[in-house]
């Protein structure tokens, strides 16, 4: 017997044979070519049948998860029509005089250490929807088809699997998903949970583990090859109380996170797009309390026009049926760079040209997005949020340019809600020490605690050196949040709070003493904290 720990993604038991799945590891050569239009010709017509196979998978999606899963895959067709992603592969071709495939490896190679080397961990696992559109097209330039199909049920252990793979996997033939690379709000990881497959991250995969009997439990993330009768009838025994527990968080779906004394508090879902709003929805999400708007100037190779904003809040509004959504204006800079901004390389990004100071600087591209914002205000209930705030000039400043943007689409006649509330994120010692003056220029704070840590601890959370210090309990970070909701409150404004701190269960109850408005989670963490909510006395 055999054990292993783990990172538990999503929660459930499965017991059965192992099934290693190593991908093909391919060396794309670096092969020169002649003619230039049929390497081109080439690369449309691989372009077309991955397309075509995109929109099978998204039908077979739709069929075993539903259309909000499947519109992962719509968004997998976009990249795969991305203007910036095609410009390389075909500049490559064309300058470099060589076969599509090696310039198709560029291009992927780039674009997914681009998203991989973010500090945001849910766009920095997007890196994985890159690597999987890649890997689709490669396939049908080399001729390649999908060869690995289980005989029976089976435990897939793999290196990382890409949603395209675990859609594709016969769902009668999968008990469980084992990884080394992934994370809870990776879309692997989301549509396992909603297709009930148990997974679990962060192991490194053994190929002695093949064909092996093993059982997995997502509570903890452990992996127990060969197992006892006595182990397995431990784990087994949790899974029945998980089951019961289970039965008894989908019962909290449509109730309300009141606590026994009467105390509510909203928990809503952070999402990335409208790819994310399924699982927001299916976990019963009392709105968006974070929508990370920057996803979409990511995935372009130009500045997303207002038209295209539009469609996407508008979908989002409208898919979460009168729920608030806050849509956090661009959050670019620092570690979420474009080009096409012709951002300068800093010393110290993280403290650097970044969020709300580009939009000031650059009014264009700030008006823009608001008047998406704005026209979706007419299909729901939208909120902006701003970030990056470190002064009360700051928030005059964007309230000066939500007023010509609303004025503007007054003027031409465009229907919006003149009344969206505008917040801002407290992510800086700064905001917080000054939050009461802030207070009074807002309909609302969001606590951004990923940013707040690392400001006030003086330490980057993105370096493993410093891991012993970056301590988002540390006593500090809780007198930030403590003076900020204090002082939001008595202006009047609700005060919420949306980085990882909010899943802490640790936390939860000295977050509802402080009073704390909104908890806003992966959508994952969701029914979990409602039942810790309402079991609560205060």
């Amino acid at each position: 017997m055999r054990r292993y720990k783990g990172t538990a993604v999503v929660r459930g038991i499965a017991e059965g044979r192992i099934c290693v799945f190593r991908k093909k590891e391919r060396q794309i050569e670096k092969v020169c070519v002649s003619d230039i239009s049929a390497e081109l010709l080439k690369l449309e017509e691989a372009k077309e049948e991955a397309l075509i196979q995109l929109g099978a998978l998204y039908e077979k999606t739709v069929k075993e998860a539903g259309p909000e899963s499947a519109a992962i895959f719509e968004m997998h067709s976009m990249i795969l029509e991305d203007g910036a992603f095609n410009e390389i592969i075909i500049e490559t071709i064309e300058k470099e005089q060589v076969c599509a495939e090696y310039a198709v490896s560029v291009a992927g190679r780039r674009f997914e250490e681009m998203f991989a080397n973010m500090d945001d961990e849910t766009v920095r696992d997007r890196s994985a929807d890159i690597r999987d559109v890649t890997e689709r097209l490669l396939k049908v330039l080399l001729g390649e088809e999908d060869s690995f199909s289980p005989q029976e049920p089976v435990l897939i252990a793999a290196e990382d699997l890409t949603p395209s793979e675990a859609v594709r996997f016969d769902r009668s033939k999968i008990l469980g998903f084992i990884t080394h690379r992934g994370s809870q709000d990776s879309h692997t990881a989301i549509l396992a949970g909603i297709m009930n497959i148990p997974m679990i991250t962060g192991l490194e995969i053994d190929d002695s583990w093949d064909n092996s009997m093993a059982i997995m439990e997502g509570f903890s993330g452990m992996l127990v090859i060969d197992p006892d009768e006595e182990m397995k009838e431990q784990i087994l025994g949790w899974g029945t109380t998980y089951a019961e527990n289970v039965k008894k968080l989908r019962c909290l779906k449509d109730e309300k996170s009141i606590t026994r004394g009467g105390r509510e508090i909203r928990i809503c879902a952070n999402i990335g797009g409208v790819e994310d709003v399924a699982a927001a929805l299916d976990n019963g999400a009392e709105g968006i309390g974070l929508m990370r708007s920057e996803s979409l100037y990511l995935k372009s190779s130009r500045l997303p026009d207002e038209e295209e904003q539009f469609n996407v809040y508008k979908a989002v509004a409208e898919k979460m049926g009168g729920k608030e959504v806050v849509i956090r204006t661009m959050d670019l800079g620092a570690d979420k760079k474009v080009g096409y901004l012709g951002l300068e390389d800093e010393e110290n990004p993280a403290m650097g040209y970044r969020g709300i100071r580009i939009c000031l600087d650059r009014p264009d591209i700030f008006i823009t997005q608001l008047r998406a914002i704005y026209r979706a205000s007419a299909y729901g209930k939208v909120a902006i949020m701003f970030p990056m705030v470190v002064s009360a000039r700051e928030v005059r400043m964007c309230k000066m340019h939500v007023k010509e943007a609303r004025e503007q689409l007054k003027f031409e006649g465009k229907p919006i809600d003149e009344n969206v509330p505008l917040g801002i994120m407290i992510e800086t010692p700064a905001a917080a020490l000054i939050s009461e003056s802030l207070a009074k220029e807002v309909d609302f704070f969001s606590i951004g605690t990923n940013d707040l840590c690392q400001y006030t601890l003086a330490a980057d959370r993105r370096n493993d050196m410093l891991r012993g210090i970056v301590d988002r309990r540390h006593p500090a970070v809780l007198e930030l949040i403590r003076m900020s909701v204090e002082n939001g409150h008595k202006a009047g404004i609700k005060v919420g709070i949306c980085g990882e701190l909010a899943a802490d269960e640790e936390l939860t109850e000295s977050f509802v003493r402080m009073g704390v408005d909104e908890l806003s989670v992966s959508p994952s963490n969701i029914l979990i904290l409602r039942k810790k909510v309402r079991d609560m006395e205060i």
